[in-house]
């Protein structure tokens, strides 16, 4: 019997500790980093390493890393679209195709706009719970994977600890592209049709 990933759970914490944080965010915090084990040593590292951040600083000076690393330079605005389009219409078009699919699986709005970072991986977990495949790859691979890899290199030369969080999401969302590849070739040859799944990405211009 094959091994269930705890995938969904590690997304949602992702999506925990990449708002603003609160007091419980370090418990998001060591919890995530213990079930990484199952899915990437190298994301578990990068969150152990983070988690030891947290358990030395105060709650203030993590808000402080926080709006430092997200809120004061558009390289690390933590939007897909914005990563993937710039302020531009494909970015529009983009956040409408996301809305169209979360009102197609029943997934609430929110006070965020459609692209952020959090609202995405909680949609992705209940991606990974209805078994929705092909979906699901298009997000990774086209939207996640591509987005953390521009944002990335903001955190090289900082020292800000939230580097270690985006790097450790890399690592896993390039895992789990890897597991649902997987997934899809043994599923009888199904394939994935991008163009019509997200088709602001694929537009012209």
């Amino acid at each position: 019997m094959p091994t269930v990933l705890p995938t969904p759970r590690i997304y949602r914490l992702f999506a925990d500790i990449l708002e603003y944080p609160k007091k419980d965010s370090i418990d998001a915090v060591r919890e995530c980093a213990d079930l990484l084990s199952a899915i990437s040593a190298e994301a578990a590292s990068k969150m152990e390493e983070f988690s030891a951040f947290t358990m030395q600083t105060s709650l203030g000076y993590l808000q402080e890393a926080y709006t430092s690393a997200f809120d004061l330079q558009p390289v690390s605005f933590p939007y897909t679209g914005y990563q993937l389009f710039g302020e531009s219409y494909k970015r529009g078009s983009f956040m409408v195709s996301l809305k169209e699919k979360y009102r197609e699986h029943g997934f609430p709005e929110t006070k965020e706009l459609p692209d952020h970072l959090t609202v995405l991986l909680r949609f992705l977990a209940v991606l990974e719970e209805k078994d929705e495949r092909e979906l699901n790859r298009t997000l990774v691979v086209e939207c996640m994977v591509p987005s953390l890899e521009k944002m990335e290199p903001a955190f090289e030369d900082k020292g800000n600890p939230y580097g270690e969080v985006i790097r450790s999401l890399l690592a896993t969302v390039r895992e789990m592209a890897r597991v649902i590849d997987t997934r899809i070739a043994d599923s009888a040859g199904s394939t994935v049709d991008l163009q019509a799944t997200v088709p602001a990405m694929y537009e012209e211009g």
